[in-house]
């Protein structure tokens, strides 16, 4: 395995000197865009809204307070970025910078999964229980076996996989049919449905993935992995999904009608340290890899190419995002130490 020195990095091709370094000043867990604002969700009670000239040559950042504790999941459409806390409380932050509460837990237990619909139903979970409200009708509720680990809503149609122990419920909050269940032994926490709604993939407790053909159930047993998956991410079309965990970035194909199964998945930019946070580019084969050591890297999917965007030495990558154009990439570190790169 190879690691970044200075002489080593210059290598390889470099933009390090064209990142607009952003002061945070607390912990960060992940970062969204709303248009071209970045917004990096802190780990307690705040968020930071950075705002930048077309060049990003000067950036503002303000501190807005969205929770009253920890902030335990954030998701984001581009329009607005929705968020639960351990206070029991459901927001949602839009590009103004203003909080709506969307819900109160009536037990005021931790709401600790979220997951947005594009057509802007929204979803949560507290405990075993999962609620979804879409639009005017009415909110409901479903409980599973055991308590939730992931919420997603598949891309069409008002479908949500909530993800538990044991395996995955797939429930339509708008029918009265029975939720179907995909079983598979084991711990199941991030979940997401392919783009194309063909497959639906698991990140477990252990460290593996999981996943399920739709059409048949077939399962897709996705293993090898030294560390656990924290961080998926599909590249555009939906060709791959691109995945931490393992010293390299792995990436598994999902072009053809059967997905990874049978099939080994690529490796790309490996490094004596782990990968811990995966963004793939909205309009073009690359992606961003954050790794432990603090290297942020981008990479061409078909050959591998690589540039630097951020040397190591520092605490682990834990937050990346590209904005909807693909010209702003934003990243941070899990010390909240963060830059912006405009391409």
């Amino acid at each position: 395995m190879k690691e970044f020195d200075p002489g080593e990095a210059a290598s390889i091709i470099s933009v390090t000197d064209q990142v607009r370094p952003v002061a945070i000043g607390m912990p960060v867990t992940s970062v969204h865009f709303l248009g071209d604002h970045a917004v990096f969700v802190g780990a307690e009670e705040s968020v930071a809204m950075v705002s930048g000239q077309g060049d990003i040559s000067q950036v503002s950042v303000s501190l807005v307070s969205v929770h009253g504790g920890g902030i335990l999941c954030a998701v984001s459409d581009g329009k607005r970025i929705v968020m639960g806390g351990d206070d029991g409380k459901l927001v949602a932050l839009d590009a103004k910078g203003e909080v709506t509460l969307l819900a109160t837990d009536a037990k005021r237990r931790w709401i600790d999964n979220v997951a947005l619909h594009p057509e802007g139903a929204v979803a949560w979970s507290a405990g075993k229980t999962a609620f979804v409200r879409s639009g005017r009708a009415e909110e409901k509720s479903f409980d599973v076996p055991s308590t939730v680990g992931g919420l997603a809503f598949a891309p069409k149609g008002l479908r949500l996989a909530v993800a538990h122990y044991n395996g995955v419920t797939l429930w339509f909050p708008n029918m009265v049919a029975t939720a179907e269940v995909l079983e598979w032994a084991g711990s199941h926490l991030g979940v997401v449905f392919s783009p194309d709604n063909k497959f639906l993939v698991t990140a477990m407790h252990e460290p593996a993935l999981h996943g399920w053909r739709l059409a048949d159930n077939r399962h897709m047993r996705m293993t090898g992995y030294p560390g656990r998956v924290r961080s998926m991410s599909w590249s555009v079309g939906g060709k791959a999904l691109a995945t931490s965990g393992a010293d390299t970035i792995i990436l598994w194909p999902f072009a053809s009608k059967d997905g990874p199964m049978g099939k080994e998945p690529a490796m790309l930019a490996p490094l004596q340290a782990r990968v811990s946070a995966v963004a793939c580019h909205p309009k073009q084969d690359i992606l961003a890899a954050g790794y432990s050591d603090g290297t942020i890297l981008m990479v061409r999917l078909q050959d591998g190419a690589e540039i630097l965007v951020r040397k190591n030495g520092t605490e682990p990558v834990s937050a990346l995002a590209w904005n909807a154009r693909g010209t702003l990439l934003a990243f941070a570190a899990e010390d909240g130490d963060a830059g912006l790169l405009a391409l």
